[in-house]
């Protein structure tokens, strides 16, 4: 059988699987095992625990679990909410300051704890009843909270960015300070659009309407909210200057940091007797055995591509179409935003890696570079339909908007990360500048 057939063949039975209802890492697995059965060596099928082990057996994997025990740490306990309730304090006086520090604590939260769904839920669950009662509209607040989530996968630590970095064989410490600059790029477009959007609303609000009065706080009150955050604020600092600095590699700084986020919520919070910890405990525990889970399947599923010679002859047919560099990025990038429709980050970059990067490389891109811009449009796809995970997360913590209220309040957080995709297209320099400069010293 040709590789087109048997690479249509494949195809055809991931959608379907894909489509029965699965789970994504058994969908995956399956896929992988039947043509294992059908098309390889029946020795083949003795070696799977064998090739699963090998593919996951990555020093750089054994940090996701502790950077989720870190996240989780931060997640469940009442950080989120305080840093929020810091930023509002000291944001008042800025037109549209309740969303600007709405975004800001999404940034900060998200690179604590590297999660979009936590940032969503810890930021989310204080910030948009705050802005609602402060005449914000449903939608709007929505908007704010689910596109300040999607941070969690660009700002390091970024689980989806180690996953890039072992599918791509590229330098994590490379991928994480490439993402820091676009990041706060993202915040700066996040942060820009919520004034304006703040001043339109504020124009068109009624006499009576809340959105025309805001609360002030002394300048004891704020600094009374200082000594909750700063130590986690301080926590991040640590971990990324011990990255950074060659002081420790990912797994090691994911270790301290997992630590120093445990004690600093005994410390503060009080969080250490194990009725307490058991949550936190459980909650990296399922996320990391999920998450692990879909990383082996779909190792799996891609080491059975390469036997089979599929991603190699697509790889190769993407070549051989002779389409010019940017043609050739502009056709990836739209795949990833219609895989982004149906799956996770996760499964996206390990799945495709194989196929899309060869040509990406022999066409002259960065690497490191087009892992920026996969990651951000993968960060519009938590929020845009019909999958749009943030959204999701958002209904269940304000039940009361609607989905599509949701929807149109996240549209205009969607177009402005494909701007940002294109400015850092026509400015690399804006993802590569930091890494080139730090780590060529």
């Amino acid at each position: 059988m040709s590789p087109l057939t048997l690479g249509l063949l494949f195809a055809a039975a991931t959608l379907l699987f894909m489509f029965s209802g699965a789970p994504i890492s058994f969908a995956l697995g399956s896929v992988a095992v039947v043509f294992m059965m059908g098309f390889m060596p029946a020795s083949a099928l003795d070696t799977v625990t064998q090739n699963v082990y090998e593919e996951m057996a990555s020093i750089t994997l054994l940090s996701i679990p502790l950077f989720i025990l870190k996240g989780a740490a931060i997640g469940r306990s009442r950080a989120g909410q305080d840093l929020y309730a810091a930023l509002h304090a000291w944001m008042g006086r800025v037109p549209g300051g309740l969303g600007i520090a709405n975004v800001l604590a999404c940034a900060l939260f998200a690179a604590m704890a590297g999660s979009s769904p936590a940032t969503c839920s810890a930021i989310g669950s204080a910030g948009i009843p705050e802005m609602r009662r402060r005449g914000y509209s449903p939608g709007f607040a929505a908007g704010i909270i689910a596109a300040g989530g999607t941070l969690g996968i660009l700002l390091p630590p970024s689980i989806t960015m180690i996953l890039y970095a072992v599918a791509a064989e590229q330098s994590l410490g490379r991928l994480f300070l490439a993402g820091i600059v676009p990041g706060l790029l993202l915040v700066a477009l996040f942060a820009g659009y919520a004034m304006w959007r703040y001043r339109r609303e504020h124009a068109m609000a009624a006499p009576d309407s809340p959105l025309l009065h805001r609360e002030q706080f002394t300048r004891r009150q704020k600094f009374e909210m200082l000594p909750r955050v700063i130590p986690f604020v301080l926590l991040l600092t640590g971990v990324m200057v011990a990255l950074y600095g060659g002081f420790a590699t990912p797994s090691e700084t994911a270790g301290l940091g997992a630590l120093l986020a445990l004690l600093l919520i005994a410390g503060i919070y009080r969080v250490w007797r194990p009725r307490d910890l058991a949550p936190i405990l459980a909650a990296t525990l399922k996320e990391s055995t999920m998450l692990m889970l879909i990383i082996g399947m779909s190792l799996l599923f891609s080491y059975v591509m390469s036997y089979l010679h599929i991603s190699q002859s697509a790889a190769q047919w993407i070549v051989a179409m002779q389409l010019s560099k940017w043609v050739l990025l502009a056709a990836i990038l739209l795949m990833v935003v219609v895989l982004g429709f149906f799956l996770p980050p996760v499964s996206i970059i390990l799945m495709t890696a194989p196929i899309f990067l060869p040509p990406l490389k022999a066409a002259g891109f960065d690497l490191v570079w087009f892992g920026i811009l996969m990651t951000i449009v993968m960060e519009a796809g938590l929020i845009h339909p019909p999958v749009g995970l943030n959204i999701f997360v958002i209904k269940n913590i304000a039940p009361d908007i609607t989905l599509a209220q949701i929807v149109r309040g996240v549209i205009p957080f969607v177009l402005l990360m494909f701007a940002a995709v294109l400015l850092i297209c026509l400015v690399p320099s804006i993802a590569t500048a930091l890494p080139d400069a730090v780590m060529s010293q």
